[in-house]
Parts: structure tokens; sequence; C-alpha cells
């Protein structure tokens, strides 16, 4: 498992603990975020709780090694944004969630579960592609063989590209 995924975990689990509602793991596609590759969104029922979920959350990874680069929303306790760079906790208030409704704007993310996580992540298959010949021999119609010749670059460039 790599650390990015334990350490979502360890936030996950931090969560957990303070009974936090409604967690959400949203593994977010490379091409639509720059910025991180998981969000994790939960709620709790009032600042006092959002603020104990923060506090496990940053207990938790500290022992495990790992600072948030940024907390933001901590002393209000309606949104707690914690950034880790590869991972953003967001912790809301009921009211909160629905108004921003984090999960309809980013419905392009794929919906993993913690159990998924705990699960190794797959290596990415290597097919088996038959080696290319330079040319290939071919059988004229009097029994003698000649060689096929390959398409030059410059034909494979004049050709229109259909899109």
């Amino acid at each position: 498992m790599n650390d990015v995924r334990a350490e979502v975990l360890t936030a996950i689990d931090a969560c957990e603990a303070k009974k936090a509602q409604d967690i959400s793991i949203l593994k977010l596609a490379p091409e639509s975020s720059g910025f991180t590759d998981y969000f994790i969104i939960c709620s709790g029922t009032n600042p006092r709780q959002l603020q104990a979920i923060s506090d496990e959350i940053d207990l938790q990874l500290s022992k495990a090694g790992t600072e948030p680069r940024h907390i933001e929303g901590y002393e209000k306790g309606e949104w707690v944004l914690m950034d880790y760079v590869d991972f953003v906790v967001h912790i809301f208030s009921e009211q909160s969630r629905r108004f921003y409704d984090l999960e309809r704007l980013w419905k392009s993310a794929n919906r993993v579960t913690a159990d998924e996580l705990r699960k190794p992540a797959k290596k990415p298959s290597r097919k088996t592609v038959p080696a290319r010949t330079a040319s290939k021999k071919r059988t004229s119609g009097n029994g003698t063989r000649r060689t096929a010749k390959k398409k030059t670059a410059a034909k494979k460039s004049a050709r229109p590209k259909h899109r």
C-alpha cells in the first residue's frame, strides 16, 4: 500500500473515531485536478464535533509523521479544510455540506471506499506485444520471395487526419 493511501486511511479512521457522519472518499482524476489526489468529506453535528474530528485527524497523522500544509475554518466550525497536499479533508456542518455539495461539484471523481483503499494497488498490466519485423516476406505469384516495403514517414504525415 502506498503512503498516500495509508495516510487517507489514517484520516478516515480518525473521522470514524470521532463519530463523523456520512464519510465520502473521492479519488480525483489527474487531468481534472492537478492539486490533490483525494478528497475526504464528512459531516459533524456541531462546531465542537467538527473541531474534535479535525484535532483527531491532526493527532493521528502527526503520529505517523504527516503534518497539514494548511488548516482553514477551524475557529468558525462550519467547514474545516485540512490540506495535506496529496489529499484534502473537508469537515462540514450538515447545513454547509448541503449548501456546497462537493460531491456534486466533483461528480467526475471516483467514489472509493476504505475497504478498496486497503486492498493492494493494482499493478499496471504488462501485455506482451510481439516484436515487429522491419519488413514482411511475401511470396510472389511465381514462388519467389520478395520483400514488402514499409510506408515512409512522409507518406504517413501526408495523409489527412480524421478527427
